[in-house]
């Protein structure tokens, strides 16, 4: 998968080859290090769960002396309180995918003003303020959506189209925002928007709306793999022979087979990998034990999946 990098370039090439170091040559140090992330609410987040549970069996085989403590949470309230709990360990660093960034601020900016080495992967407060972390990995949602919007803009440019949104949290405005680059000074016409919360019974509920209010739709945009399920699933039962394609996002393995298998409703899918919270883990374990420089941002692409390279993105042994 290509890689963007914002600051990390050198410090990222570094960081990699001190994981790849015995542990006895990094002289066996003991450190611990809280990984605060999502329930497994959907499919995103089930992937999420799988690779920093994997991670950290990887990373403490490679480092005898550390300790990594992976604590999921359903909601803010119950994140903010896993993380004061991870705090009590006397943590040397924090890895932390926020559910929902601004009301968890307070507490990472706790653990940071500890003197904790803190992580933020994905989500990012509204504010964008760099002092509550010293690293940010993150898929781009910008480009997610403007990735989506690009590609309906040049196949179906007289598009009628609706949105399936995520959250009403920071990042699904990014996608918004990025969308509405995408099919600009096109005939691309948004009919409504309306929030499924990247779960695909609520996005089944939405589109079924969708399809009781407006007789012609031609295309669907929704932020998420798990949602366009339901999206899916809500076109066939009401029998719709108008909509051309759906375009989601994510790379789950159920819609990358779907692109390279042909289908017709699925022609392509944008990449936002939930993998990225290993990415973080392996970067802020290379900082502990190196004391590698890996601050700054690193920004994943958000590429385009099409028939031609989607198997360069199946891992059908995945859980997502």
């Amino acid at each position: 998968m290509r890689q963007q990098f914002f600051g990390l370039a050198v410090a990222a090439v570094a960081a990699f080859a001190a994981l790849a170091q015995p542990a006895s040559a990094q002289g066996g140090k003991k450190y611990t290090v809280g990984v605060s992330i999502p329930a497994a609410d959907h499919g995103w987040t089930a992937g999420v769960v799988f690779h920093a549970q994997r991670v950290a069996k990887l990373l403490m085989e490679e480092h005898p002396g550390l300790n990594v403590v992976v604590k999921t949470s359903p909601d803010p309230a119950s994140q903010a309180n896993a993380v004061q709990d991870l705090a009590v360990q006397g943590l040397d660093a924090l890895v932390i995918l926020p559910t929902d960034p601004d009301p968890l601020v307070n507490a990472i900016q706790q653990v940071k003003d500890g003197g904790a080495f803190v992580a933020l992967v994905d989500r990012a407060p509204s504010d964008n303020d760099d002092s509550v972390r010293d690293l940010y990995v993150a898929g781009n949602n910008p480009a997610l959506g403007r990735v989506a919007g690009e590609y309906i803009a040049k196949t179906t440019p007289d598009a009628q189209v609706v949105v399936v949104r995520g959250l009403p949290i920071p990042i699904d405005q990014q996608r918004q925002d990025g969308f509405d680059e995408g099919i600009k000074g096109s005939n691309v016409k948004v009919l409504d928007r309306q929030y499924g919360n990247w779960n695909r019974d609520d996005a089944f509920r939405v589109m079924q709306d969708y399809l009781t209010k407006y007789p012609k739709i031609d295309v669907v945009w929704c932020q998420d793999d798990d949602m366009a399920v339901g999206v899916l699933e809500a076109i066939e039962q009401a029998n719709r022979s108008d909509i051309q394609y759906v375009v989601a996002g994510a790379g789950s393995k159920d819609m990358i087979k779907r692109v390279m298998d042909g289908d017709k409703m699925i022609p392509v899918d944008v990449l936002y990998p939930p993998a990225m919270v290993g990415t973080a883990m392996e970067l802020t374990v290379a900082h502990l034990y190196d004391q590698t420089p890996v601050s700054g941002s690193y920004i994943l692409d958000a590429t385009l999946v099409t028939k031609d390279n989607a198997k360069e993105f199946y891992f059908p042994e995945s859980p997502f």
